[in-house]
């Protein structure tokens, strides 16, 4: 029966679904801490109305699309006509790909897996920037221009906060990316885990999309209100992006569950911001139980799951595997993410009873007994520590600089940085950051570079994919006077728009390996929707109308 189970996760890019284990196994549903859902809504008042309503909703059509998005956005404030809604958010991702991406796309990676697979399934090419380990996977977006620039892409999409790691950036540094690069067709942030930030009061820049001719915002419904199984999600463009949009979905593209919700929103809007501020508390207390795990690496997150690397020697399907055959505890192994490795799990955040679960079954998987643990006996003098891993210990031994230079030296390419091997980073297929010393780049560690397979035999390159063989496209050693749109290089950059005038960009300061530091969960709730005045009702971002 084990096997049966695990098998299940090696049929594709995604986990099962709780149905699928459901069959398989012959048991209730394990404790999921791998489908992104928020634990906490509906409440349970909610909930009974819905079950209450049951036998009205699935024997009735719902109302067409135009009357449910009209019903949202006199909730969000927002005008109808820069608003489409979706069967998911992966429909609008779709026909996004097939109506706006003409060539290219560039994308960071890891992330979540349609902005990778979906463009590439239409033979789009696919430029994806690697995120790097060493960093905390945090994205410079500076470096990010000049990669785009430099691969000539003229779709880019940035998810904030990112999937798997949670990584986020200010609401004034993604405007100024979107400024920075007002000559692309298109321009995508997907917000879809913004309702789980607590890091600004007003991150979300719906009402600046409306505005700009090439962007488009994306949210998601089904994860900031626990019904993934509702299936709706929507974009906010503006009225010529979001109406060529909405003009090719089908006219009762939405299901009746999806109306029910949305029209009940209004009358459970303090309890959606209640469940906002749980989620918050709970992502700070699941952050430090798992921190005092030897080993285990936390990176800080402002999604509602915790992006953790395991300790060195633990394989992450094993731990999977383990965690739901001998403690029913369903986990996201990240090993089918392109950008990551089985290093990696993308864990929910979830009530604290459910996470000490949790701790409890990666205790006893990860260390236990020896007899038959994941992470093996260490040798001796060797002891744990949070952020151990190979490639740590790689860029410590070399200054920081991320390559073996003694091996340089001995084939006579002194300072020439050599590619890094699966085994020598623990990360497969994982790009290593170099530093200024030593490829010239004035300092600036974290820098994904490129070299002609000349200099060394093989591109230190962030993977390019084409539709038409699915292998790596070829290294192409470029220049600063090569890169289009931009003057200097990072730490120095000066992004360009359209009609040649620079635009000022703020510059990321240099950071060591990020770890989770607790705050306070604000009074107030972030993004959309703010608190009601009186603790009910629900509250709506204000916009401008467009006419």
């Amino acid at each position: 029966m084990a096997d049966n189970v695990t098998s299940l996760f090696r049929t594709g890019a995604h986990s099962p679904s709780m149905a699928a284990l459901a069959r398989e196994s012959g048991e209730a549903g394990p404790v999921d801490f791998c489908i992104p859902c928020n634990p906490y809504f509906p409440s349970p008042r909610m909930m009974d109305e819905l079950t209450n309503r049951l036998r009205d909703i699935i024997t009735y059509y719902p109302s067409s699309a135009d009357t449910i998005t009209a019903e949202l956005c006199n909730l969000l404030q927002l005008p109808p006509q820069c608003v489409a809604m979706g069967n998911g958010s992966t429909e609008l991702i779709t026909w996004i790909d097939h109506l706006l991406v003409r060539e290219s796309l560039a994308i960071p990676v890891p992330t979540f897996g349609r902005w990778t697979d979906q463009p590439l399934e239409t033979g789009k090419r696919v430029d994806m920037f690697p995120l790097q380990e060493s960093n905390g996977f945090a994205l410079d977006p500076a470096q990010y221009i000049q990669f785009i620039r430099s691969r000539g892409t003229r779709a880019a999409v940035i998810c904030n906060p990112n999937n798997p790691d949670g990584g986020f950036l200010p609401k004034q540094t993604i405007l100024a990316f979107c400024d920075a690069l007002a000559d692309l067709d298109l321009i995508v942030i997907d917000e879809s885990f913004l309702e789980f930030a607590d890091a600004e009061n007003e991150p979300s820049i719906v009402e600046e999309a409306v505005m700009r001719p090439n962007v488009i915002v994306l949210r998601s419904l089904g994860k900031n209100f626990g019904l993934h199984g509702v299936r709706f999600g929507y974009m906010v463009a503006n009225p010529g992006l979001a109406g060529k949009i909405r003009s090719m979905l089908p006219k009762w593209n939405l299901n009746a569950f999806a109306e029910t919700v949305v029209f009940m929103l209004k009358d459970y809007g303090a309890e959606y911001v209640e469940s906002l501020h749980m989620v918050r508390r709970d992502r700070l207390d699941m952050a430090r139980q798992l921190s005092t795990l030897p080993g285990l690496t936390v990176y800080p997150s402002q999604g509602n799951f915790l992006f953790v690397r395991l300790p060195v020697g633990a394989e992450g399907t094993v731990v999977r595997d383990r965690l739901l055959t001998e403690h029913r505890i369903l986990v996201r192994e990240c090993g089918n993410k392109i950008g990551s490795s089985s290093r990696f799990l993308r864990l929910v955040v979830r009530p604290q009873v459910d996470v000490r679960r949790l701790v409890s079954g990666l205790e006893s998987v990860l260390y236990g007994t020896r007899k038959g643990a994941a992470v093996p006996e260490l040798s001796t003098g060797t002891s744990y520590s949070s952020g151990t891993a190979a490639v740590d210990r790689l860029v410590s031994s070399t200054s920081g600089q991320g390559y073996p230079g003694i091996a340089a030296a001995a084939n006579g390419m002194a300072g020439q940085p050599q590619p890094l091997t699966a085994a020598a980073t623990g990360m497969v297929g994982q790009p290593q950051p170099l530093t200024a010393a030593a490829n010239g780049m004035n300092g600036m560690m974290g820098q994904p570079q490129q070299f002609t397979a000349a200099a060394n035999g093989m591109a230190v390159q962030p993977q390019q994919f084409t539709a038409a063989n699915g292998i790596p496209g070829q290294p192409q050693p470029l220049t600063a006077a090569q890169t289009r749109g931009t003057t200097g290089m990072p730490g120095g950059l000066t992004a360009v728009n359209a009609q040649g005038q620079p635009q000022g960009f703020p510059q990321p300061q240099p950071q060591a390996m990020p770890q989770p530091v607790p705050q306070p969960v604000p009074q107030q709730a972030t993004g959309w929707p703010n608190t009601p005045p009186n603790g009910a009702g629900w509250p709506a971002a204000a916009v401008d109308r467009v006419g």
